[in-house]
């Protein structure tokens, strides 16, 4: 029998590695992609020890189109049991006071990155009649979020495109999810700008049990945690402007 592996963007770090020892404590050998080469070694050995599954590490820069396209390529002669779209960031800042080229890239890697490695991993998940997509949206995707403006809308499109594959996928065996988490113990804030942003964070544990138990209900999506689903709820409810001028001051306080 041939090995079965998972396939995770953005795991040297967070909830990426928390992904990763998750599937490999399923016992399929895991490929993770993300830019740092040490962080994603130190990631690998950890779990070949504990768990003693083969762990590929491939630095890769998802941005880049090029690099990007060669990864996709590199998965086509694989058993890929689960795909990831871990690897995304955010900005915390106005608008017009963002590096157009980091917009640029944060648009890629949320969206395009995201949807390429979906389209290069489905066809051999359909053929095999099993597999999962597992898409990492964001609580972020259920309103606008001034200062945080394109992120919010990066992830509004992740959360609605994993729904719309979950049902196309429907009769194949092969399932799609779409997790929303909320504020998460991960390295998100710092590498976004504001490290005190939004205080009240959820542990990587707690989001990994959300989104296997949603997994093994076959739902399209699931929000992490009590206060951040009654938020993502709320929202249907108020005015898109109103949903503007309250996400604004949670972000800002």
């Amino acid at each position: 029998m041939s090995q079965s592996w998972a396939v995770i963007t953005g795991a040297s770090s967070g909830l990426g590695v928390g992904f990763a020892r998750h599937l490999a404590g399923l016992g399929v050998g895991v490929v993770l992609a993300a830019r740092s080469a040490d962080k994603l070694e130190r990631v690998a050995d950890d779990i070949r020890r504990d768990f003693g599954v083969p762990a590929q590490v491939t630095p890769v820069d998802l941005t880049d189109r090029a690099a990007r396209a060669e990864f996709a390529d590199s998965l086509a002669g694989l058993d890929v049991a689960y795909l990831v779209n871990n690897a995304g960031f955010g900005t915390i800042s106005p608008f017009v006071e963002i590096e157009p080229d980091r917009l640029s890239r944060e648009m890629e890697l949320n969206m395009v990155a995201l949807t390429e490695l979906t389209r290069a991993s489905v066809p051999g998940m359909v053929d095999r009649g099993r597999g999962a997509i597992i898409n990492v949206a964001s609580n972020a995707a259920f309103q606008p979020i001034p200062t945080m403006a394109v992120y919010a809308a990066t992830k509004a499109y992740v959360l609605r495109f994993t729904i719309a594959l979950w049902e196309e996928l429907k009769p194949t065996g092969v399932r799609a999810l779409a997790i929303c988490p909320g504020p998460t113990e991960t390295e998100f804030f710092a590498a976004a700008g504001n490290d005190d942003a939004l205080r009240n964070r959820r542990t990587v544990d707690q989001v990994m049990r959300t989104t296997f138990d949603a997994l093994a209900k076959h739902r399209p999506f699931v929000v992490d945690g009590p206060q951040n689903r009654l938020q993502a709820f709320a929202t249907r409810f108020a005015p898109a402007s109103v949903q503007a001028a309250l996400a604004k001051y949670v972000v800002t306080q």
